[in-house]
């Protein structure tokens, strides 16, 4: 067959572009009602100021932006071909000898700018925006933020054991407050409530200590009881999903973090490489599909399934990454790759 004229995918792509445009609002504004359906009564209840509540709603708007920016694309592609098949023009164009994959690969292309948007969005503006929105609502609830604390603190140089089950650092000075400690130095386990972790002296200081040696009873020690202790106090690791993605890569390069937060930051890094490609995928998946549909009834009930099936295993991925059922990456990555496996099934029924 002769390749697609130029014009052809001129006016296909306007006809997307059209309805993307028309979608990506309807998008933002559903989400945006949802938003405001769920904390206007806060807002209220708490006398936030107009500012206020433009303030925290500022700081949302671009995670909102990325999601709309996605599901935006099957709604255009799907609407607009559900449009071209009502009216039979897509008949005409394959009566006249195009392909129909020769209007699918084009739809790509557009997309591809999306997706550069929503990969610089999520990984250096959304991560501040999310910090800035938990900041807002401090200032709406009139409190402050709650001080640095680390929980299930373990450290284990040679021939010793500290644990301390929190450890807080409510002045952002030297010294922190530990609470549940343990310590253990060759046969000996000293157990306490609380004690301090003074930095600047390398030092763990207990009071009320009980002691527990092999072959005695458990003793309480009423004064302090000081031990050293040469690591380092650092801030609590941020949810990975507040930190911009050059901070994630440094921040998996480090030997600092647990299994969980090492899961957590790897399927957060790998799920800003392959969102932004999501829109890709569903134009591809969504052009295949559209040649399909007969009318527009079909394009819009095509529509909410495609973003349903979507939705729930876009949700549902992270948990199982973030529980080790799946690994971080193939998780990430598993949206894009069932919406491909689709395409490509389409694409043979159409070849």
């Amino acid at each position: 067959m002769p390749p697609v004229p130029a014009i052809l995918i001129r006016s296909v792509l306007r006809e997307v572009l059209r309805w993307y445009a028309a979608g990506l609002a309807l998008f933002l504004v559903l989400q945006l009602a949802d938003i405001l359906s769920t904390t206007v009564g806060l807002l209220l209840g708490y006398d936030a100021t107009p500012l206020e509540a433009l303030t925290a709603f500022g700081a949302f708007a671009p995670t909102i932006l990325n999601r709309a920016l996605v599901l935006a694309v099957p709604f255009a592609v799907l609407l607009a071909f559900g449009r071209l098949q009502g009216d039979s023009e897509l008949k005409a164009m394959f009566a006249a000898g195009v392909r129909p994959l020769g209007l699918v690969w084009p739809l790509a292309l557009p997309f591809v700018l999306v997706g550069l948007v929503a990969y610089v969005n999520a990984g250096y503006v959304v991560p501040a925006g999310l910090d800035r929105w938990d900041r807002a609502w401090y200032g709406i609830y009139g409190t402050t933020p709650p001080p640095p604390t680390q929980d299930n603190y373990t450290y284990a140089p040679p021939g010793a054991l500290f644990y301390a089950g929190r450890v807080r650092n409510d002045s952002g000075g030297t010294v922190a407050q530990l609470d549940g400690v343990l310590v253990q130095r060759g046969g000996e386990t000293v157990t306490a409530q609380s004690g301090t972790w003074d930095t600047a002296k390398h030092t763990w200081t207990v009071k009320d200590a009980w002691v527990t040696r092999p072959g005695e009873d458990p003793r309480q020690v009423k004064g302090p009881l000081v031990f050293p202790q040469g690591d380092a106090l650092s801030l609590p690791q941020p949810p990975a999903n507040k930190v911009s993605t050059p901070r994630l890569r440094e921040r998996l390069a480090s030997d600092r973090l647990t299994p969980q937060q090492r899961r957590d930051d790897t399927f957060q890094l790998a799920a800003r490489v392959a969102d932004p490609l999501t829109p890709v995928v569903f134009a591809l998946a969504a052009g295949a599909l559209g040649l399909l549909i007969r009318n527009r009834a079909a394009a819009f009930a095509a529509v909410l399934v495609f973003i349903v099936v979507f939705y729930v295993v876009w949700t549902t991925v992270p948990q199982l990454a973030r529980a080790g059922a799946l690994a971080p990456t193939l998780a990430a990555w598993l949206p894009n790759l069932v919406f491909l496996l689709f395409a490509g099934l389409l694409a043979w029924r159409l070849r």
